[in-house]
């Protein structure tokens, strides 16, 4: 037998069981869960059935299948793939869940930073990137230098002239630089 042969009966096995099987399961699974949820596990149940399909008993090569047989093993795939689809809306709804709450949490803390938000905004984006690594990521000039492509002269000039900006836009003109020692701002090579 060729392997387009093997592969045509294979296939002409699967539609003989399809026609028996999916009415059956589409009720079962209607009894058990939401319409809008039926279509999604009855396609993942022929799916898997598809896959199995030399694992399905009473189904002979050549023979109509005997329903009695072959439905009980299929609705014993069709409640796994249920299972399977319950759990992962689950774990959807506890992410949407977590979503939610940290959405609710997060305007508090961004209200305390939307001026320096405001300022960071303001600053063009190598500018910005270059802040961004001294402050957030803690970065040696030479290392935001290696990060970004610029020298490490270019890179002290441009932190020293982004921090200048920031502490205008924050009306911090007395105020020292925060964050870091003021020798950190300079390069050490």
């Amino acid at each position: 037998m060729t392997e387009q042969e093997a592969r045509r009966m294979r296939r002409a096995r699967f539609e003989g069981l399809a026609h028996l099987v999916v009415e059956p399961l589409h009720r079962y699974l209607l009894r058990r869960t939401g319409a809008d949820m039926v279509e999604d596990v009855l396609s993942e149940t022929m799916l898997v059935l598809w896959r199995r399909l030399d694992d399905v008993p009473g189904l002979v090569t050549g023979a109509d299948p005997d329903p009695g047989d072959v439905l009980p093993w299929c609705y014993g795939v069709a409640r796994g793939c249920l299972a399977n689809a319950r759990r992962a809306d689950g774990r959807r709804l506890r992410l949407v869940e977590r979503l939610i709450r940290s959405q609710e949490e997060a305007p508090a803390a961004a209200a305390d930073h939307s001026e320096l938000h405001a300022a960071l905004g303001a600053l063009g984006a190598l500018d910005r990137e270059v802040v961004r690594l001294w402050a957030w990521e803690g970065l040696a000039p030479r290392q935001i230098a290696e990060a970004t492509g610029l020298t490490s002269n270019a890179v002290s000039i441009r932190l020293h002239r982004a921090k200048t900006r920031l502490a205008d836009r924050l009306r911090r003109k007395d105020a020292g630089p925060t964050g870091h020692k003021k020798d950190e701002g300079r390069s050490s090579q």
